[in-house]
C-alpha cells in the first residue's frame, strides 16, 4: 500500500496540529494582533523616518519597540490567554522571539532598500515575511503550555 506525502504529513505532529481547530483560531487571533502591531509599526516608522528624519534602521528599531510591546500585551491577554504563565518569563521569551524576527526583518529591510525599493514599502513587506516565524516561535516557546508543576 503506497502512502502519499499528504498521508505522511497527516501522521506527524505537524499534521495533527494543522487539523486542530484551536490552532487555527489562535493563528487568526495572532494575525489580528499582528495587524494592529503592523499598523503601529508602520505609523511610528513612517513618522520617525519622514517627520523626525531618522535613519531607517533607527526608525525601524524604535517602531519595533513600540509594536512589540503592543503585540505582547494583546497576545498575552487575548490570543494565548489560556496559556498564560509568569509574566516576566513569558515576556522575556516573547522578546527573544521578537528580537530574532526583528533581526531577520532588518536584513530583509536593508536588502530591499539596497535594491532601490521604497523604505516604507520595504518595511511593510519585511514585516509580512517574518510573521510566520514570529507566530511559530511564540506558539511553540513563548506561550507554550507548561506541564511541569
Amino acid at each position: 500500500m503506497a502512502f502519499s506525502p499528504a498521508d505522511a504529513l497527516a501522521r506527524t505532529r505537524a499534521g495533527r496540529a494543522l487539523r486542530a481547530p484551536h490552532n487555527w483560531v489562535q493563528l487568526a487571533k495572532f494575525s489580528a494582533v499582528g495587524a494592529t502591531g503592523y499598523v503601529v509599526n508602520l505609523a511610528v516608522y513612517t513618522a520617525l523616518l519622514k517627520s523626525a528624519g531618522l535613519h531607517y534602521a533607527v526608525a525601524a528599531t524604535c517602531s519595533f519597540v513600540v509594536a512589540v510591546t503592543n503585540n505582547y500585551l494583546w497576545n498575552r491577554l487575548w490570543t494565548f490567554h489560556a496559556q498564560r504563565g509568569h509574566v516576566g518569563w513569558q515576556g522575556l521569551r516573547f522578546l527573544v522571539v521578537a528580537l530574532f524576527a526583528y533581526g531577520v526583518n532588518l536584513i530583509l529591510l536593508s536588502a530591499m532598500i539596497g535594491l532601490g525599493i521604497d523604505k516604507v514599502l520595504s518595511q511593510a513587506i519585511a514585516i509580512v515575511l517574518v510573521t510566520p516565524l514570529n507566530f511559530v516561535g511564540n506558539k511553540l516557546w513563548s506561550f507554550r503550555i507548561s506541564h511541569r508543576r
